[in-house]
């Protein structure tokens, strides 16, 4: 039974020391995002800190006082670059969690 528990718990630290340098290269890796056919694009890295926005001058210049759809466009390409942000991060950490041996009733995260 100690042995077991001395397994576990140094599996938990294995397991902690690979999470946390899963998560200093998430915030290094950047993800884009984008929206009206790439005209739009917006990069994050994995901690949803947007990092850039670039907006294509033709979407301006062909109807400048149309703001409201240039914004949602902007929403579009913002969470798609959330949404690819986190499921990097999901496939990530899921690596490390997969050989985890829990007791019987645990799930992993």
């Amino acid at each position: 039974m100690k042995n077991q528990i001395a397994d576990m718990m140094r599996q938990a630290q294995k397991m902690q020391d690979e999470m946390k340098k899963i998560k200093e290269e998430l915030d290094k890796t950047n993800v884009k995002g984008e929206s009206a056919s790439g005209k739009i694009k917006v990069v994050t890295n994995c901690r949803n800190n947007i990092k850039s926005v670039t907006i294509d001058p033709s979407l301006v210049i062909n109807d400048p006082d149309d703001i409201e759809t240039l914004q949602d466009l902007i929403l579009l390409a913002v969470n798609d670059a959330i949404a690819k942000a986190e499921a990097l991060s999901s496939e990530k950490m899921s690596h490390v969690t997969s050989g985890l041996s829990l007791p019987p009733g645990l799930k992993p995260f």
